[in-house]
Order: structure tokens, then C-alpha cells, then sequence
């Protein structure tokens, strides 16, 4: 056991029984205990398997690839339609942990097994995604800017194509390019 882990539970303001319970059900597979974005992860051999982490109204594990799980009891839920891998399996109470505890081994079972084999998860490739006209003249008129923004890494250029594709007028959508013209060019993401 971490005492990292002890230390994260401890101050939960929400969710500590939630947390104690899951982690003993994590810890009851093949798994290694760390502390990674401030939250519990658990590993295999060093890859990243699933993670625990509390909401105001939910607290969930969440699968690191979880799009390519089964899924036959339907609980995997994907929190936005722009999460590509991970899936989630939410908690509102103490009881629902304890009731699904077999269904939440088996879960993580399975989640083992893809790791174990290798499997990857397809992404969308950042050309896939649409580039708002704005950033587009952005892009085309601002000298380094195309260069910078395609040195980023995938994941940071999906993050500020999707920041900007987000807003529904174009005045808006002006203003967050504007915003970020300069932490492009200086290979940042949006929340580095």
C-alpha cells in the first residue's frame, strides 16, 4: 500500500469509505499502487490500467483504455464525446461499491488482459479534426505559428482545435486564438 494513497484518502472531502472500498478491490488484483495527476493509479508492469478519482456527485475508476473493453453489464460511461480511450464506471454511493464488487473485479480483470496483450487504442489523427476558420488565417498569416503548432504533441493540438472549434460565434472563437497565439509559438498547450 502507497501512503501516498493513505494521504489522497485522508483528505477527500467526499468519498473516503467510496475510495477505501475500491482501493481494497484494486489491490486485490495484480496491480502496483502510485500517485499520478494527483490521483490513485494503478498500474501493470508499469502501464497505466485505471485510476480512482471523486466527483461532486460521483466518484469513479476510470480505465485507461476502457473503449476497447466489452463492457457486457453497459456501465462504462464516456465522459465527453471527445475522450478517445478511457472510460469510466461511476459511484454514488458506498453501497453500489459493494453490490457491483465482482462485476468491478471482473472489470479490472479484463482491463489487465488488454494490457497484457498489447492492444492500442486507435486515435483520431489531429488532421481529422476541423480547424476554425479563424485559426486557419491564423495559421496561414502569422510567420512560425504553423510551424509551432504542429511541433506540439498530438494531444495539445487536439486540445486547442477543440477549444476553438467550441465556440459558437466567431468573435469568441477570434478572441481564445488571439489568446493562445503566443503560448503556441512557445510549444505550450492550454494548460501548461
Amino acid at each position: 500500500m502507497n501512503p501516498k494513497i493513505d494521504a489522497f484518502i485522508d483528505r477527500a472531502d467526499k468519498w473516503q469509505k467510496e475510495f477505501e472500498t475500491l482501493r481494497a478491490i484494486l489491490l486485490d488484483c495484480p496491480l502496483e499502487e502510485e500517485l499520478k495527476w494527483g490521483v490513485p493509479c494503478y498500474t501493470y508492469q508499469g502501464k497505466n490500467v485505471v485510476l480512482m478519482h471523486g466527483f461532486k456527485d460521483y466518484c469513479a475508476i476510470l480505465f485507461h483504455k476502457g473503449s476497447l473493453m466489452a463492457d457486457p453489464e453497459g456501465i462504462l460511461i464516456q465522459q465527453t464525446e471527445n475522450v478517445q480511450a478511457a472510460r469510466q464506471i461511476r459511484f454514488t454511493s458506498l453501497k453500489e461499491i459493494v453490490k457491483q464488487k465482482a462485476v468491478i473485479k471482473a472489470y479490472i480483470y479484463e482491463a489487465i488482459e488488454i494490457e497484457k496483450s498489447g492492444l492500442e487504442v486507435k486515435f483520431k489523427k489531429v488532421k481529422e479534426y476541423p480547424v476554425p476558420e479563424e485559426f486557419q488565417q491564423k495559421l496561414d498569416t502569422t510567420p512560425g505559428l504553423k510551424k509551432a503548432f504542429e511541433a506540439l504533441t498530438p494531444g495539445r493540438q487536439r486540445g486547442y482545435l477543440l477549444y476553438f472549434a467550441a465556440a459558437k460565434q466567431a468573435k469568441t472563437r477570434e478572441q481564445r486564438v488571439e489568446k493562445y497565439l503566443d503560448a503556441i509559438l512557445e510549444g505550450k498547450g492550454l494548460d501548461d
